[in-house]
């Protein structure tokens, strides 16, 4: 019988993190041998690694890149402004979406030629729109990644085409990915099977994705595909079932969409998530003074979800990192703490909780 108990503390200084508890390289079993050179997998939720293989090694990222551009483009760009088409963008090699010099195409479309078809030329004319040269869209790329923690990436073009000195790992596209598809935006373009443009008669119009695990893996939700010689098969691929959300990386993969049905299989097989708490609905209160209220309601915005092993003893511990007491005014909405999840006294995630209602 399968046995999950849940501890709440209540403390104010942050403790360090207990090791994971996924599967790593040396627990890896026969059955989830992949041909991936590097890999990870993760739970979407709490960013819980439940498999790695070689995942902080360097290696080239192809057009799984194009992913970190796309998030730039949607946050700092308006997705209905016509953009106007150089040369520079015009004439790039490999995957396109043919575009020509002069043409007037929109941010939207531009970003869906870039998940759906891979289009290098849309990486070019996306980057200079938003950057306003593709050497400033780098330098936003890289800041950006260090923002979510992927120190051990280094972008040199918004595409993907190869450079010594444009890697990453499959650990720090998992954090990439991660943020991408918090994103309502990004989410639903990576999820998009087709999409018809209005660039007029005879221009090419229809983008279908190539990423075939929204076609064909059951819950599949994204999100982008590469190849370079160099690189070898890139994938980073999503889905969703029972409420809970996997992202999955392999890297010179031969075998890359087999590599990741299996890792996700393997998943939804072994794991589940359990809710730890309700989204706006509060949970701990904290002390106000010289406000109109003696205390405060906090809560997270959405719901909390930790995954845990299937048919075996869980021990789910939390801990509350919040102040002693707040001073008016305060506004809902207003980040509040954050709290710690444990699961058998290892270290999972934490999730920001914030204060529920307006005090003046």
């Amino acid at each position: 019988m399968r046995k999950i108990i849940i501890i709440f503390l209540i403390i104010i200084l942050i403790g360090f993190a207990s090791p994971s508890y996924g599967i790593k390289d040396d627990e890896q079993q026969d059955p989830l041998t992949i041909s991936a050179q590097t890999s990870i997998l993760i739970e979407a939720n709490s960013g819980e690694a439940l498999y790695e293989k070689n995942a902080e090694e360097k290696t080239y990222p192809a057009s799984i890149t194009k992913i970190m551009t796309a998030l730039i483009a949607i946050e700092n760009g308006n997705l209905d402004k016509m953009v106007k088409i150089s040369q520079n963008a015009a004439g790039v090699e490999g995957s396109s979406i043919y575009l020509e010099k002069g043409e007037l195409i929109s941010l939207r479309d531009l970003v869906y030629g870039l998940m759906l078809r891979s289009g290098n030329d849309a990486a070019i004319a996306i980057s200079e729109e938003i950057g306003g040269s593709t050497g400033n869209f780098v330098i936003m790329m890289n800041k950006r990644a260090r923002e979510l923690g992927a120190f051990n990436t280094n972008f040199m073009n918004p595409n993907g085409l190869h450079d010594p000195e444009h890697y990453t790992t499959a650990g720090d596209m998992a954090l990439i990915s991660r943020a991408a598809m918090q994103n309502s935006e990004f989410k639903k373009i990576a999820a998009t099977k087709d999409w018809v443009t209005d660039r007029g008669e005879g221009k090419y119009n229809y983008f279908y994705n190539k990423n075939k695990v929204v076609y064909q893996y059951d819950g599949g939700t994204g999100i982008k595909i590469g190849y370079t010689k160099a690189a070898g098969r890139t994938l980073v691929a999503s889905s969703e079932r029972n409420g809970m959300e996997l992202i999955c990386v392999v890297m010179n993969a031969p075998d890359w969409f087999q590599d990741t049905y299996k890792l996700m299989d393997y998943a939804y097989n072994q794991y589940e998530t359990v809710k730890i708490a309700d989204g706006q609905r509060p949970i701990k209160a904290v002390r106000i003074w010289q406000g109109n209220k003696n205390f405060i309601l906090i809560g997270p915005r959405e719901d909390i979800l930790c995954p845990i092993r299937k048919d075996t003893e869980n021990e789910i511990s939390i801990e509350y990192v919040l102040p002693g007491r707040q001073k008016a005014p305060v506004r809902r909405w207003q980040e509040a703490g954050h709290m710690k999840i444990y699961v058998n006294d290892c270290y999972l995630f934490s999730k920001p909780l914030f204060y529920m209602e307006d005090v003046e």
